[in-house]
């Protein structure tokens, strides 16, 4: 049965649990490490909620999945409408304050840990949007849209850390040209990672995908 407990994941496991959302409960996947304390704590934000997207997502495990090999206490949840989350879909702002709430109760359960943000497409966005508030030790951004692709789009500020954005040059969804003239207006811009035929949803490609993200993890946590 889904907890409300605040007690963690034994090492390696893995939770489902409810956390009190802005317009209810949100079902939330909490998984802890396999070995040793938490190194930091990761939110992993989801596709977006009106086109199939949720945190089952392929992309949005390869993400909390990496999160994980680094020693991150790893969160990924439903936003609001999305599988047994409560509340209806919001354009993105209700969305950003499920995810603000979700980090909320994250930092509560390990104040001091580094916090990385983390999404995919709808939830890159989203994730981004919450920085301003949550103020993350590291930013990755994997195929973010602007713009036309989203209601209530511009862009948000610089998450005022180190930022890692993937994104493919055949993306059949959100046109890699578009989101790479938005990410260099950024001072500094991301680091870009450009994959080469791995479309909007990577398949086929997902270890690929893994293999970028860990290296730039361990690279900026503290050991």
């Amino acid at each position: 049965m889904p907890s409300n407990s605040t007690d963690l994941p034994a090492p390696g496991e893995t939770r489902q649990m409810f956390v009190d959302g802005p317009a209810g409960r949100l079902e939330t996947l909490l998984a802890a490490p396999r070995q040793g304390a938490p190194a930091g704590i990761c939110l992993v934000c989801h596709p977006h909620p009106l086109y199939g997207g949720a945190m089952s997502n392929k992309v949005v495990y390869a993400l909390a999945s990496s999160a994980l090999q680094a020693g991150l206490l790893t969160a990924r949840f439903n936003f609001r409408g999305v599988g047994q989350s409560e509340g209806v879909y919001d354009q993105t702002r209700g969305e950003t304050g499920d995810a603000l709430a979700v980090y909320a109760w994250l930092r509560r359960q390990l104040p001091q840990a580094p916090l990385v943000l983390a999404g995919f497409s709808f939830g890159a966005y989203v994730s981004l949007k919450a920085a301003a508030e949550a103020r993350p030790a590291l930013q990755i951004s994997v195929s973010i849209p602007f713009g036309k692709y989203l209601e209530n789009a511009e862009p948000p500020p610089h998450p005022g850390c180190p930022w890692l954005a993937l994104h493919s040059a055949d993306d059949e969804v959100v046109n890699y040209d578009d989101t790479l003239a938005v990410l260099q207006a950024y001072v500094p811009p991301p680091q870009l990672v450009r994959f080469e035929g791995a479309g909007h949803f990577y398949h086929g490609r997902l270890s690929e995908l893994q293999q970028t993200l860990l290296p730039f993890l361990q690279q900026h946590l503290p050991a």
